[in-house]
């Protein structure tokens, strides 16, 4: 896998972060539709890679992924900064990462700064609900309830201090999201008129 390259000058990398089930890939969907960003799933990445037979860090990812842990940064930041080599766009949204507050300043550090967080505030019960019913469908070893639990809780204790960060840094969007998909984009979509080239 290639190293970690930082970003060239024009790059605009917008996070899109919330707790699981949040409706970060929704939006992420929404959001690539209308502006045309590329889009980077952190979580999307991460099972891609643990399912390639040449994968050095594969089992491992797996491990951190079912144990609802989150998987060291330099595998996903390799991850993402290939990614964005490999793309002829210079506007990204990646979605579900940082989760920690070492990720962010590593990923500040070694690759680009963000141009702003999205931040989806969603109700922890709300999240629940959803991540339930995707489960039914969506075969991720991760949807079940037992997982879950873990998850929020990893989000409440280490995601939370990356929002904090950007905040302080004045470039967080806190978007409600609890309402409909179309109404949570409705607030969305001003913020990113005039951003995409």
């Amino acid at each position: 896998m290639s190293e970690i390259v930082r970003a060239p000058g024009g790059t605009i990398v917008i996070f899109v972060l919330g707790g699981p089930g949040s409706g970060k890939g929704t939006q992420c969907s929404k959001i690539v539709k209308d502006f045309g960003f590329v889009h980077l799933s952190a979580g999307d990445l991460l099972r891609e890679e643990q399912q390639n037979p040449n994968s050095k860090d594969g089992d491992l990812i797996k491990t951190y992924i079912k144990e609802g842990l989150i998987v060291p940064m330099e595998i996903t930041v390799k991850l993402i900064s290939k990614k964005m080599q490999e793309s002829k766009s210079n506007i990204f949204l990646i979605d579900g990462f940082p989760r920690k507050l070492d990720q962010a300043e590593f990923f500040c550090k070694n690759v680009v700064e963000p141009h702003f967080i999205l931040f989806l505030d969603c109700d922890k019960e709300v999240m629940k609900q959803r991540l339930l019913k995707r489960g039914e469908t969506s075969g991720r070893i991760d949807d079940n309830i037992e997982t879950i639990e873990k998850r929020f809780k990893v989000f409440k204790e280490e995601s939370l201090p990356v929002i904090e960060y950007f905040e302080e840094k004045e470039k967080v969007h806190r978007i409600p999201c609890t309402e409909s998909p179309d109404e949570v984009y409705l607030k969305i979509r001003p913020l990113l008129e005039g951003l995409s080239k």
